[in-house]
């Protein structure tokens, strides 16, 4: 399972200068603690260890408060000395990543999402780049995504268009190297990841979406998002788990050896199945710690 994440941290917030003034986008404060580290709670919960921070813009205030460890994920930084834009920024950090795959994120949208559909969705069909989406009726903010039967990328429409449509919720899988390659034949240090690969390349490359229908999701690009930000996002539950209080089994055939034609009518002719005892153990310790 890949458990390696970039996420892009460096932008300048130029749309929430009015409400947050002193700090870099991604340390917006919701409640007690800046947006980024919810992002990072989102990350452990899905099984995250490793995040590459991607950051610019006063990014000693980002250094200073996570440093290299936090909440058991480790952390790295991919520093720019100069903007580089949304792809540079990917360019950079990806030197970053060793594993085959890696999670990418923006900085400033949170979408909760379970993100092993993802990853089951690449192991199933191995595609070169998958952007997680979320439904939406527009409002004239953002640009859709049009997809074949297949989720096979075939078009981006733009901003003006209404009705209902898939809206790019910032989360990417991409196979590692084959990104990185992908973006050093651009010859660019500085350039936008959704308009100068993602809307231009689509047709040339296999771009696919895993869609989501009713998760959570909010860009804190604007003030009145980042609003509803402070209101929602420290009310959603970061530690998700299955309460197990009973577990039922069959007996004959399952938990012991089954007589042909017949049923276990004494004990002196039960007999457990090989391997079901360890099997009870360790269901039985899972029940108690869930």
């Amino acid at each position: 399972m890949t458990k390696t994440a970039i996420i892009l941290a460096g932008g300048l917030g130029t749309r929430l200068k009015s409400v947050v003034t002193d700090v870099p986008k991604p340390m917006a404060p919701i409640g007690d603690i800046p947006f980024l580290a919810y992002q990072l709670l989102f990350l452990k919960e899905n099984g995250i260890d490793k995040v590459i921070l991607s950051v610019g813009y006063k990014k000693e205030i980002i250094k200073d408060y996570f440093g290299t460890k936090y909440k058991g994920i480790s952390i790295y930084y991919s520093e720019e000395n100069e903007p580089l834009g949304t792809g540079g920024a990917i360019l950079q950090a990806l030197d970053l990543c060793h594993e085959p795959d890696t999670f990418i994120l923006n900085g400033d949208t949170f979408f909760d999402i379970d993100l092993k559909k993802m990853i089951l969705f690449n192991r199933h069909h191995k595609k070169r780049l998958i952007i997680a989406t979320k439904k939406i009726f527009n409002n004239n903010r953002y640009g859709g995504i049009k997809v074949d039967n297949f989720l096979k990328i075939t078009d981006f429409s733009e901003k003006d268009k209404q009705g209902e449509m898939y809206i790019n919720g910032g989360i990417y899988l991409a196979e590692t190297q084959k990104l990185k390659k992908d973006l050093k034949l651009l010859k660019k240090a500085k350039f936008s990841f959704e308009e100068d690969f993602l809307k231009k390349y689509f047709e040339k490359q296999s771009f696919y979406i895993v869609p989501y229908l009713n998760n959570f999701f909010l860009d804190i690009g604007i003030p009145e998002d980042y609003q509803k930000g402070i209101d929602l996002i420290p009310k959603m539950n970061f530690k998700k788990k299955i309460k197990i209080k009973n577990v039922f089994l069959d007996r004959d055939g399952v938990i012991n050896n089954k007589i042909d034609n017949g049923y276990v009518l004494a004990i002196n002719v039960f007999k457990f199945k090989i391997g079901f005892l360890p099997f009870i153990k360790l269901i039985s310790s899972r029940v108690k710690n869930i």
